[in-house]
């Protein structure tokens, strides 16, 4: 038997203990976990592909996960699934919008390709109001994340921000 893979692309900036729990539940289910830094078009982004790759390894770290692999990707993550001869989409939900967005992008996963199979994991209750978007709108009011993202990340948002001025 083949071992078996999953894709966890996020385009998170920066991730949150939401897409950390998402991850570490599916290094419970699964071989191996690749976690992506996906790159989306449509946004814009505060931290760097690395800063956010340096954020995501360090929930891995804290998780002790052997199982997880984090890089980052640009393009059609069903073709980069295929590649990397993983069978699975992993998407987190925590809302009917995001079941919505997901549902479409999950059909286009599968034009693109019909042997990657797309599953979904609900965000635990009390990650499901946590956006990256909140995280951001909150650390440039210079206000305390800790509570939604690792406190060493929260400090690493917060100073690139903030500098010196920052909420320690």
């Amino acid at each position: 038997m083949s071992e078996k893979i999953v894709v966890y692309p996020i385009s998170a900036n920066p991730p949150t203990w939401g897409h950390a729990d998402i991850m570490m539940r599916a290094a419970k289910h699964f071989e191996k976990v690749i976690w992506v830094a996906a790159t989306n078009p449509k946004k814009s982004y505060m931290f760097t592909v690395e800063e956010r790759l340096e954020m995501m390894q360090a929930y891995v770290d804290y998780y002790k996960l052997k199982n997880v692999e984090v890089c980052e990707f640009q393009g059609t993550v069903a073709r980069f699934a295929e590649a990397k001869g993983a069978e699975f989409l992993l998407r987190g939900l925590r809302n009917s919008s995001d079941y919505q967005m997901e549902l479409e992008l999950s059909v286009g996963n599968r034009g693109i390709s019909k042997e990657i199979e797309t599953i979904c994991l609900f965000a635990k209750p009390h990650f499901a109001t946590i956006s990256s978007t909140l995280i951001r709108e909150l650390a440039v009011l210079n206000e305390r994340i800790d509570q939604y993202v690792m406190p060493s990340i929260a400090k690493k948002i917060l100073h690139k921000l903030h500098g010196d001025k920052a909420i320690l």
